[in-house]
């Protein structure tokens, strides 16, 4: 299995002024606060998601990858009410479902977030991190762990991409590791 970190936040995303659009840089800014806030908020995104986006006049076009193809159209949906949206191109990579790869997810999850260097970056502290009976039967990408992770876990046919932040290089180290 090979781990590759690319360092990444859902974070303003990227402004490109349009020369023909009647969106200024101040309301570029603020449709872009409230994008990322939207798709913070959605109950599909998480552990297992990166969504980004770029703001280009009146147009938001969302990129990532989501685990769950429930996520693509969530996103697309609240994008589209946020004011001075007009379109929305929804870019998102839906992920293969996998038992191999929802098993990585796991794996890779309990060996980041139960490392106890890195535990303190679980939102779950004092949860068990053993699969419930829900992820058992389910799988953890259907059911994966609650709560805002600085390092999403993205797992495509066997690969593995660590997106995030950590604070220290020997964060970021402990977690390829």
């Amino acid at each position: 299995m090979k781990v590759q970190w690319l360092l990444i936040a859902l974070t303003l995303g990227s402004l490109v002024p349009a020369q023909t659009s009647s969106v200024n840089e101040q309301q570029a800014v603020r449709m872009a606060r409230q994008v990322q806030r939207e798709v913070l908020m959605l109950p599909e995104y998480g552990v297992f998601d990166s969504i980004r986006f770029s703001i280009q006049g009146d147009t938001v076009v969302l990129r990532g990858q989501a685990s769950r193809p429930l996520l693509k159209s969530s996103a697309e949906n609240v994008v589209k009410r946020v004011e001075g949206v007009s379109q929305v191109k929804n870019e998102i990579e839906v992920l293969p479902l996998s038992p191999n790869d929802d098993g990585i997810r796991l794996r890779t999850y309990v060996a980041i977030y139960g490392h106890p260097m890195l535990a303190r970056f679980n939102p779950n502290r004092g949860t068990p991190l053993f699969m419930s009976r829900m992820q058992t039967m389910t799988g953890i990408t259907n059911n994966p762990p609650p709560g805002n992770h600085p390092v999403h876990i993205i797992v495509k046919n066997g690969q593995v991409t660590l997106e995030g932040v950590l604070p220290t290089a020997a964060d970021r180290t402990v977690a390829e590791l």
